[in-house]
């Protein structure tokens, strides 16, 4: 009889429905928050590396110290986010008469700027021969503060390529 009635007593089966699905549940609720999260630092970087660029591009010439500013621009951009791993870089690019691309001048913040003079692949859709661009990367290491389902950093890194807007080409002289 006890037996019987212990097997058909379904007072406790919603508490062990409950113990089975709360930690996915919660697993799914932070790995959701984990991922936008992500997004957001994503769309930020981009966000950044076209801001660098048009800034840079809507001159006829800039300076080290105007690219500095501009820098700081980017880790407001990247704000609420720790800008420690943010990396930036803006080059004004040409191409000569043959089309071949070469590093008029560079300037980075926490990586390396292009040598000037040097040949660098650029797509060949985004200009033609005898002209210039502003090529502006940003590259970010991007870690997750609860870790849960993110537990490695992840890279997000991005480049644009903007044309000159005053002039054919954007100079620096102190670069």
């Amino acid at each position: 009889m006890h037996v019987r009635r212990f097997f058909g007593d379904i007072g406790g089966v919603a508490a062990i429905e409950f113990a089975f699905i709360a930690p996915v549940m919660i697993l799914a609720y932070f790995g959701l928050a984990e991922v936008t999260q992500g997004m957001i630092a994503q769309r930020r970087i981009s966000h950044t590396s076209s801001t660098i660029g048009d800034l840079v591009a809507q001159g006829s010439a800039t300076s080290p110290a105007e690219i500095s500013d501009i820098f700081t621009v980017g880790d407001t951009i990247v704000a609420p986010f720790p800008t420690a791993p943010l990396a930036m870089r803006v080059s004004s690019i040409t191409a000569d008469a043959s089309g071949v691309t070469h590093v008029d001048w560079s300037q980075a913040s926490n990586m390396a700027p292009l040598a000037k003079g040097a040949a660098v692949a650029v797509p060949a859709t985004i200009f033609s021969a005898n002209q210039s661009v502003v090529e502006a990367d940003v590259t970010y290491a991007y870690s997750s503060p609860v870790n849960y389902v993110l537990s490695a950093p992840i890279t997000f890194s991005n480049t644009y390529y903007l044309k000159p807007r005053i002039s054919d080409q954007v100079t620096c002289k102190a670069c």
